[in-house]
């Protein structure tokens, strides 16, 4: 389930971005969530290799109302949807309960697939789903898009470079005020709480900075009155050689969204590191014993990062192959278990 962010205003399908090269992805919408209405269908729309075909719901005024701002056909069931042999790919933004049971019909109709966040909240599945498309020779992507946004591969270069001596620890805190009564997040049927939603993020931080070799010390998880979800909590990890992450996450907070990362040398600090507008410009602050310097990047729209990356996977440009996919898997299957091992071991607060 995608997080609410103050992305850009909808693009026009008109407004493509980039040159035209190579060929053009067919794709499919598996539901008409909010966040893909109103971020992830503009963004395919203005994409030069994305083809925006076609958008299903179980409602077919749904369906015809999301799908028509960009000519596209709206489809009445996904399962419809997923009969098409015109499409080569699928978006999957429906609630997190349900994707392993889509992602695996998409795959069995030989669609490649991008996934809403989490891709499945159990890691047995997701490691079920990754091998079966694996075996099908099909791509399968989580859309977690910070992750293909510049500023993160700068940072990486700094520390890849010295910037700030050895890495100590990472601080990453991702918060975000109450969704509305009745948002699906609160429901567990669906796969709600902030864990996997909103804790996603700094855990995946962690992952992307620290590594794989991550496990976790300790954990809090605590329910807001009348909520049968989690709606806050905190995790340490820590690496065998002594580094760690102290993460926060929750979704009945003010909004926060950064992380530093703490050096024998000096520290980098993120601001809007998760969800950052297309038109932000980043600006990482490093500090060290002999001065501050902030180094300003290009702004960069995540949405558009991640579906080049997906389209350049399924057609195997450079960036895109299988070394690309396997460190992907990789990091997916690491943050995967790291929310699992989070909420069998975290001790819960309030409301429990």
């Amino acid at each position: 389930m995608p997080v609410l962010s103050g992305g850009s205003p909808a693009a026009s399908p008109a407004r493509r971005t980039g040159p035209a090269a190579g060929p053009v992805l067919r794709l499919g919408v598996l539901g008409c969530a909010e966040f893909a209405r109103r971020r992830m269908l503009p963004a395919m729309a203005a994409h030069h290799a994305v083809e925006l075909c076609a958008v299903a719901s179980r409602s077919a005024g749904r369906a015809a109302a999301t799908a028509a701002p960009y000519g596209a056909r709206p489809v009445t069931g996904y399962a419809q949807l997923l009969a098409d042999p015109l499409l080569d790919a699928v978006y999957v933004p429906l609630p997190a309960a349900l994707h392993a049971e889509w992602v695996g019909a998409a795959l069995d109709a030989g669609k490649h697939v991008l996934a809403e966040k989490p891709l499945t909240t159990d890691p047995a599945r997701t490691r079920a789903l990754l091998e079966r498309a694996r075996a099908l020779g099909l791509v399968l992507r989580e859309n977690t898009m910070f992750v293909h946004h510049g500023q993160h591969a700068a940072v990486r270069r700094l520390l890849a470079d010295g910037a700030i001596g050895e890495p100590r620890a990472l601080h990453a805190a991702f918060t975000v005020p109450a969704p509305p009564e009745g948002d699906i997040r609160y429901d567990p049927e669906l796969g709600g709480g902030c864990l996997a939603d909103i804790g996603l993020y700094p855990v995946r931080a962690a992952v992307h900075l620290l590594g794989t070799e991550l496990d976790v010390a300790g954990a809090v998880l605590s329910a807001a009155p009348g909520r049968r979800v989690e709606t806050s909590g905190a995790a340490l990890l820590r690496r065998a050689d002594g580094v760690s992450a102290q993460l926060t996450f929750g979704m009945e907070h003010a909004y926060r969204s950064r992380y530093e990362v703490w050096g024998s040398e000096g520290r980098i600090t993120v601001d809007r590191a998760f969800t950052p507008a297309a038109d932000h410009r980043p600006e990482l602050l490093v500090e060290r014993a002999s001065g501050t310097e902030t180094v300003t990047l290009p702004a960069e729209d995540q949405a558009a990062a991640s579906l080049t990356a997906f389209t350049a996977a399924v057609h195997g440009r450079p960036g895109g192959g299988d070394e690309a996919g396997l460190l992907a898997q990789a990091d997916l299957l690491a943050q995967a278990d790291l929310l699992a091992r989070i909420r069998r071991t975290a001790v819960w607060g309030a409301g429990r």
